[in-house]
Parts: C-alpha cells; sequence; structure tokens
C-alpha cells in the first residue's frame, strides 16, 4: 500500500505548480510488478486532484494578481486567457503536457470552468497519459 500512496503523493505534487515527476516512479513501480491497473487509478487519482488546487488557485487568488508572489505576470495572464477562450474546456484534455499543462489547469480556475466538467477532461487527459506510459513499457 505504501508505493500506491507514494505514487499518489508524486503525481499529486507533479500536476501542482511545484516542480515534481511521477513518471518514473509510476513506470519503476509498474516494472517490479505491482499492479498495473491500481498504479494506473492512484496516479491518475492523484495527478487530477493535484490539478484541482490549481483550479482552486486560479478561481480564488485572482485577486491577488498584483502580488510580487503571484505565480504568473499579467502580460501572460491575458495570453493565456486568450488562449483558453480561443480552445475552450477541451484543452483540458492536455492538462498532462510537461510545459502549459500547469497553467491550463490554473486559467480554468481563473476562467470559472464548472469544477465537475473540469475535473471530467483532466482526468481523462491524465489518466490516458499513465495508460498511454504503460502501454509503452509494456513493448520494451
Amino acid at each position: 500500500m505504501t508505493a500506491y500512496l507514494t505514487l499518489f503523493g508524486a503525481a499529486f505534487l507533479a500536476a501542482t505548480i511545484l516542480p515534481a515527476y511521477s513518471e518514473l516512479l509510476f513506470l519503476g513501480l509498474l516494472r517490479e510488478g505491482y499492479n498495473a491497473w491500481a498504479l494506473w487509478l492512484w496516479a491518475s487519482i492523484g495527478n487530477t486532484l493535484g490539478s484541482a488546487v490549481n483550479w482552486a488557485l486560479g478561481r480564488y487568488l485572482l485577486a491577488y494578481q498584483d502580488r510580487r508572489w503571484f505565480p504568473f505576470r499579467a502580460e501572460r495572464l491575458g495570453a493565456s486567457q486568450r488562449w483558453f477562450q480561443r480552445y475552450g474546456v477541451w484543452s483540458l484534455l492536455f492538462a498532462w503536457l510537461p510545459v502549459g499543462g500547469d497553467a491550463l489547469t490554473f486559467i480554468a480556475g481563473m476562467m470559472k470552468v464548472r469544477f465537475d466538467l473540469f475535473l471530467a477532461l483532466t482526468f481523462i487527459g491524465k489518466s490516458v497519459r499513465y495508460a498511454l506510459l504503460a502501454g509503452l513499457l509494456s513493448l520494451i
């Protein structure tokens, strides 16, 4: 059970604005023979819930965007908002991307995307990524 909780924690942190990666741990545990479905589920849920932290930050901390500690500058926020408005909530299927994925989930909160829709689309994208990683490992 410890391995699954560790993976959950790593996946959770990897989805926040903190620098972390869960893919290597996921693949390593798969290699060691842990249950693939359980690993997929723990990693997918952890990564999705970590993204929910970004959604909440975007939803509730936008009022502090003029503060020095705020993670994004106004010009970058404006460009990201325009991008999100252009491609819509479907872009959340790509929240797993290593570059820009965290920003997408933050912006979804700023744009007041319904939380249930956010969770569903983010979970789909992130769970497909872990499934593809497991599939690639099985080919090696």
